[in-house]
C-alpha cells in the first residue's frame, strides 16, 4: 500500500487513548473517525478526536443498519477495537476490506473474555500476553495477527499490571497495523496454539470474599489480583467488613492444622494469619465507607487470637433468625389477606 492505512477506531478509556497516541505518531496510519462507548462516553477520548479533527460518535447499537451505513460512508481500510464495549455483528465486521481487528489484554486462546488481568494474577501466572486478532462474531476467537508477552513480577498487583498491559497494548497495536498495511500478516488460527483455550467470566459483586481455608499462595494471589482499582479482597471481623490490600507469603512457613483465619503472629510489618495450609502476612488493610469506597488504609495491629471470616455457628444462627423473621412476616401477610377477604 503506497498511501496511509485508513482506520475507523472504536474504543474507550485510557487503553484507547494510549494506543491512539502511538497510532497518530505514524504517518503510515490515518484515523478517519472515533466511536466511543455510548453509556457515559470518555470525554478525554472525545476531546482527542476533536484535536485530530475527526468525527466522534456513539450509538447504543453500533450494529443497527443506520449506524453501519454511516460507518460505511467513511470507506476505511480497516476498523479497530480497543477496549470497546459492544459485541460486533457480521455486517460491521465485514465492512472494511482489511477487516476488523481487536487488541485483547490476554494470551489467546487462553484468557478470553472478561477481567483477564485479574484472573491472570489470581491464577498465579508469571507472565501475561497481549493479542491483536481478527474479530469474529464469537468473542476473542479470531485468527491472531500479533502476540507479545511481558513478565508478571512477584510484586505486581492489579494496579501495576494494568499499567503494564495498557503500555504493551499501545506498543503492539501500531505494529500490527503496520504489518497489515505492508501485507505481511501471516494469521495464526487459535486452535493451532491450543484446541480449546479458555474463557474468563466477568467478576461480579460477591466474588471479593476471602476463604481462609484456601492455601496461603491462593489468598496472596487473590488479594493482589483484585487490589484497587478493583474492589479489593474482603473478609469479616465480627459483623464488620475489612479490605485486605496487601499480603506477603511467609518464608519457610510450616504447614499445620489450626483454625483458618486466626491471627497467629504480629510484627512491625503487620499480622500473620493462619490459612488452609500455612500462614500469610497481612501488610495493609482498609475500612469500607458507606458508599463502598475504602478509607483508613493502615498496617493491621489486631491481637493474636483474633479470628477473621465467617463464624459458622454464628452464621447458622443468623440464618435461622432470618428464616423466623420471614415466616413471621408471611403469617402477618396471610392474616391481613384473610381480614380483607372477610370484610369484602
Amino acid at each position: 500500500m503506497d498511501r496511509p492505512l485508513t482506520i475507523g477506531y472504536f474504543g474507550d478509556g485510557r487503553w484507547a487513548r494510549r494506543a491512539l497516541d502511538r497510532i497518530v505518531e505514524r504517518p503510515e496510519l490515518r484515523v478517519l473517525f472515533v466511536v466511543g462507548r455510548h453509556a457515559d462516553p470518555d470525554p478525554e477520548l472525545r476531546a482527542y478526536a476533536e484535536r485530530l479533527d475527526v468525527p466522534f460518535a456513539t450509538d447504543p447499537d453500533v450494529n443497527r443498519p443506520g449506524f453501519v451505513d454511516a460507518v460505511r460512508a467513511y470507506e476505511a481500510d480497516l476498523h479497530v477495537s480497543m477496549s470497546f464495549d459492544q459485541i460486533l455483528g457480521r455486517e460491521l465486521i465485514d465492512l472494511a476490506p482489511e477487516g476488523f481487528i481487536n487488541c485483547h489484554a490476554g494470551a489467546l486462546p487462553f484468557y478470553r473474555g472478561r477481567n483477564v488481568l485479574n484472573w491472570a494474577l489470581i491464577n498465579g501466572e508469571d507472565r501475561f500476553g497481549v493479542t491483536v486478532h481478527y474479530v469474529e462474531e464469537t468473542i476473542d476467537t479470531g485468527d491472531i495477527i500479533l502476540q507479545r508477552f511481558a513478565d508478571i513480577a512477584e510484586t505486581d498487583d492489579y494496579a501495576s499490571l494494568l499499567d503494564k498491559a495498557v503500555a504493551l497494548c499501545a506498543d503492539v497495536l501500531p505494529d500490527a497495523l503496520l504489518q497489515i498495511r505492508a501485507g505481511e500478516v501471516d494469521p495464526t488460527p487459535q486452535d493451532e496454539i491450543h484446541p480449546v483455550g479458555f474463557y474468563c467470566s466477568g467478576r461480579r459483586e460477591g466474588d471479593e470474599w476471602i476463604d481462609w481455608t484456601w492455601t496461603s499462595e491462593r489468598i496472596h494471589n487473590f488479594v493482589r489480583g483484585i487490589a484497587p482499582p478493583a474492589p479489593g479482597a474482603r473478609t469479616l471481623l465480627g459483623d464488620d467488613r475489612l479490605a485486605l490490600l496487601r499480603t506477603a507469603l511467609v518464608d519457610e512457613a510450616p504447614a499445620y492444622i489450626d483454625r483458618p483465619g486466626t491471627v497467629v503472629g504480629r510484627d512491625p510489618e503487620g499480622i500473620v494469619v493462619k490459612t488452609g495450609d500455612t500462614s500469610i502476612r497481612v501488610r495493609r488493610v482498609a475500612d469500607f465507607d458507606p458508599d463502598e469506597g475504602l478509607s483508613n488504609e493502615r498496617v493491621p495491629e489486631h491481637p493474636i487470637g483474633t479470628v477473621f471470616g465467617v463464624n459458622p455457628r454464628r452464621e447458622v444462627e443468623r440464618l435461622r433468625e432470618r428464616v423466623r423473621s420471614l415466616e413471621q412476616q408471611l403469617q402477618y401477610d396471610a392474616a391481613d389477606t384473610s381480614r380483607e377477604e372477610n370484610r369484602a
